[in-house]
């Protein structure tokens, strides 16, 4: 495993990628865990299921210190429990998830008071140093489960708001219009984070193709704001090649004219410089 790169001061607008959606957010000084999945496989079972197409590129422990956890929704690629068991030994952390999220949190054994659970358009307020974060759960078009239980707990895109910056992270989502209300009412973002993998025309509402998030980018973002992506690369979720999804998310941001950034996983970018990415995806695919 690489080292991580996180600088000990967290800055005002970076990314570090591991893989899938699971990424670590620098907003004004705050770091904030999103999705973070470093189990082997996103299955029930520990032999059967989706296994990595890579290996897992930082040691969770090598994080640096985090200062909340948001979660996405309860699919197995989004919320792992042997992640979330070692956070929950290893940091004290608050998670911030949707309602209902936090039934499995607790039946995992994180404390009530480290649960913090929200409905679209809520917020969680972390201080540090005298600033503060709005950690916004709001709008996804998505649906939940976990083995034979569905829809009982709730989905979530986050929008993380600070002094200066505001970040945006799509979590796991198909397309809809009404992300426009959510860059009016949190934005316009510094910088998104949209799904670009696992789609397919079989389930056209719960998972955006590239042009569609690249679509999403422009109803919400700042001009000239980069896009990263997230949900590809990782796990084989879907009947597309594995660089298929950065090779039309390129072609429909320069369409666009929008920026991107694509870190290789454990890679950290800067968001406040979008210069063009480097093709390390078809050295490796």
């Amino acid at each position: 495993m690489a080292a991580d790169p996180s600088p000990e001061q967290a800055s005002d607008l970076a990314v570090t990628w591991y893989g899938h959606s699971s990424v670590l957010i620098e907003v004004d000084g705050f770091r904030i865990l999103a999705d973070p999945v470093w189990g082997e496989r996103v299955s029930p079972s520990p032999t059967i299921g989706p296994a990595r197409l890579h290996p897992v590129p930082v040691a969770l422990s090598a994080l640096p210190e985090i200062d909340a956890v948001i979660i996405s929704h309860d699919h197995y690629d989004h919320l792992d429990l042997p992640t979330i068991d070692e956070l929950t030994r290893e940091r004290d952390v608050v998670f911030c998830v949707p309602i209902g999220v936090g039934g499995h949190l607790r039946a995992w054994g994180v404390p009530d008071g480290r649960i913090v659970e929200l409905d679209w358009d809520q917020a969680h307020t972390l201080t540090r140093d005298g600033k503060s974060l709005k950690v916004v759960c709001t709008e996804a078009r998505h649906f939940s489960g976990r083995g034979l239980t569905r829809n009982s707990t709730q989905w979530a895109s986050w929008s993380l708001v600070g002094p200066e910056h505001a970040v945006f992270f799509g979590g796991d989502t198909g397309f809809t219009e009404r992300f426009k209300l959510v860059g009016d009412h949190f934005g316009p973002f510094d910088l998104t984070l949209l799904p670009i993998g696992a789609y397919d025309p079989l389930w056209p509402d719960v998972h955006t193709n590239p042009e569609e998030a690249v679509a999403i980018h422009v109803m919400i973002a700042k001009p000239g704001a980069p896009l990263v992506p997230v949900h590809w690369a990782t796990f084989n979720l879907a009947f597309h090649d594995w660089s298929e999804p950065v090779e039309r998310l390129l072609a429909a941001a320069r369409e666009a004219g929008v920026a991107t950034i694509i870190p290789m996983p454990g890679g950290r970018v800067d968001g406040a410089r979008a210069a063009g990415p480097e093709d390390w995806w078809s050295r490796v695919g």
